[in-house]
């Protein structure tokens, strides 16, 4: 027999009953039952109850086991008694008399509880990762993370897609986010950089002539942590094709998360044809270029029924400037004074100065706003939206751009607070159409909107219009889009600009000279130059993805080793300090800040 288990701790069952066999595993727990000992034995594969009882040779050792401690049992396989079968468990049926038992490693009294799994605080839970990924939940949650990423290379091979590796230790470059750098000893004063993305090298995979490209790449960027998005190292399926357009991209890419969410949903719904709902349409409707489209309260400007209306807050702002508009929050369901009070103080408690309102009842609107405007138009609005007795609306006034998040926000809100949302659905869509620039109002200029590399809608004609005056800036748009899942962004991509004449045209136009793209981006417009095809791509965030099918609401309980919220491996004391000697050989002298 093999020196420590013939069988797994999840693997016996009533065809074994009268067997022989040997398991080691995790103690879960103890239990005493009048004088019969028992040990619930874990491994990575389950669960099986073993026996020792007083006439049992190994019963004394029993006695002394504890929790998490590892063992090697030996002993045959019984069926439980009806009355003690537990139908939870796969090897429910059955237990194990222990004829011997030998402790392979004791452990130190618990720092946090594996059985039962309460909560406990980040710290502890980080500090003893090791421990906290015994816990059912949070071992299951990495198991599926696994099924998921060998589910997704599967599909992107069978689509006919290449996996290809691309450098870590690279050049920086700016991406949106501060680089992790690298010293490099042999070449004093140079620095590598982690890749923030392999943006660059897929790009330069294709104009190498390898056409279908993916990567489970590792990424990292030096920002600041949030619930869906980790600190330092993250992973993205990272696809890139040539010769396509962006339905291309788009019937590639669809099939693969619609199999594999279909795959792991435990049964909830999936969007079967992901809506393209143009950037400009999302943030009018939700506020957002990341909707939700579980909930359904969709937002409508209501602007010229407060035109010239008793309601002077809202009739002065619109008089007063021409790009005001007042957009309406419809609230099915909503339609009491104590809802709509509850919705004002949470939008005070959000820096407004408040959240304005109309309830029907009995046929009629109530509230401030209703008394103000008069029955006509309170009635012009609630037919716009398609209220009735019971329902509710709310109102934003001023400038879209600068009150559209908050509406958003509101919507959202809305939509929780009265159970409209489907959490049994995941609704996909793609957001397209984004604008290529925008006004920087900090730097008073023109600036990229996002993506410099996009390829704007109109080609190189529309550039000139922009140069020449006949076209505004900020009416252009990129082939640009956004993959959002329950209002989670899961990527961006775009149709790449492979012509150089049409970058050089498009960074002028956002006040970067050739000097900026010979310094920032030379290696890239050096390839474009040589025959580069068009192409383009997307890569949807990993993380992101198996936090949505476990059903949790941060990265942490789906990623194996995170970091908590101030970007440090509380495990592995990282990042920690390093040797003189170390220094010294990199050339680095530290000029550290005062402590204060």
């Amino acid at each position: 027999m093999h020196p420590y288990r013939s069988h797994h701790c999840g693997q016996l069952r009533q065809s074994d009953v009268g067997a022989a066999v040997r398991l080691s595993g995790w103690v879960h727990r103890v239990r005493d039952h009048g004088g019969l000992l028992f040990i619930d034995l874990r491994d990575h594969y389950g669960l099986t109850q073993v026996v020792a009882d007083p006439d049992s040779p190994a019963f004394s050792t029993a006695e002394k086991v504890r929790s998490e401690w590892v063992i090697r049992i030996d002993g045959k396989v019984k069926a439980r008694t009806d009355e003690t079968i537990n139908e939870k468990l796969p090897t429910g049926h059955v237990e194990v008399f222990a004829s011997d038992i030998e402790v392979l490693s004791a452990s130190r009294e618990l720092p946090l509880p594996v059985f039962a799994e309460p909560e406990y605080p980040e710290d502890i839970r980080l500090r003893y990762r090791f421990l906290d990924l015994r816990r059912e939940t949070l071992h299951a949650n990495i198991m599926k993370r696994s099924a998921i990423i060998s589910s997704i290379r599967r599909r992107m091979v069978e689509d006919g897609f290449f996996e290809f590796q691309t450098p870590i230790l690279t050049a920086s470059s700016p991406e949106g986010a501060r680089d992790f750098l690298v010293p490099s000893r042999i070449h004093p004063g140079k620095f590598y950089a982690l890749p923030q993305a392999p943006q660059q090298f897929k790009q330069l995979t294709m104009v190498a002539g390898f056409d279908r490209y993916f990567q489970i790449a590792p990424c990292f960027r030096d920002e600041d942590a949030r619930a869906d998005r980790s600190p330092g190292e993250f992973y993205q399926l990272d696809v890139e094709m040539s010769f396509v357009t962006q339905d291309d991209v788009f019937n590639a890419v669809e099939p693969v998360l619609r199999g594999v969410f279909e795959e792991f949903a435990d049964g909830k719904k999936v969007t079967q044809n992901f809506p393209r709902i143009p950037y400009a349409e999302s943030m009018r409707k939700y506020g957002v270029d990341k909707p939700d489209l579980r909930n359904p309260i969709v937002m409508e400007s209501v602007t010229e029924h407060f035109r010239g209306s008793g309601f002077k807050i809202f009739a002065k702002m619109i008089e007063a400037d021409e790009k005001v508009e007042v957009w309406a929050i419809p609230a099915p369901g909503g339609g009491s004074r104590a809802f709509c009070d509850r919705m004002n103080s949470w939008a005070q408690g959000e820096g407004q100065p408040g959240l304005g309102y109309i309830f029907f009842r009995d046929g009629e609107g109530a509230g401030p706003i209703a008394k103000n405007i008069g029955p006509e138009r309170t009635e012009a609005v609630r037919t716009q939206l398609g209220l009735k007795d019971g329902d509710a609306v709310f109102f934003v006034a001023g400038v879209p751009a600068k009150f559209a998040s908050f509406a958003g926000a509101a919507r959202q809100k809305a939509g929780f607070d009265l159970k409209l949302i489907d959490e049994d659905r995941f609704e996909f869509c793609w957001i397209v159409d984004f604008p290529m620039f925008e006004w920087n109002e900090e730097e008073k200029k023109i600036d990229f909107s996002h993506n410099p590399f996009s390829m704007p809608q109109g080609g190189e004609e529309v550039l000139d219009a922009v140069i020449a005056g006949t076209t505004n800036a900020e009416d252009v748009l990129a082939y640009q889009y956004d993959i959002v899942c329950n209002g989670i962004e899961l990527s961006s991509g775009a149709i790449r600009n492979h012509l150089p004449a049409i970058m050089k045209k498009a960074f002028s136009i956002a006040g970067y000279d050739e000097a900026v793209l010979e310094e920032k981006f030379g290696g890239m417009m050096r390839a474009l130059e040589y025959g580069a095809p068009p192409h383009g791509g997307i890569a949807p965030g990993i993380d992101r993805i198996v936090m949505l099918l476990c059903g949790e609401e941060n990265l942490r309980e789906v990623v194996m080793f995170p970091m908590n919220q101030q970007a440090e491996d509380l495990m592995m004391g990282a990042p920690s300090s390093v040797s003189p000697r170390q220094l010294r050989e990199l050339h680095i002298r530290l000029n550290l800040p005062d402590e204060k």
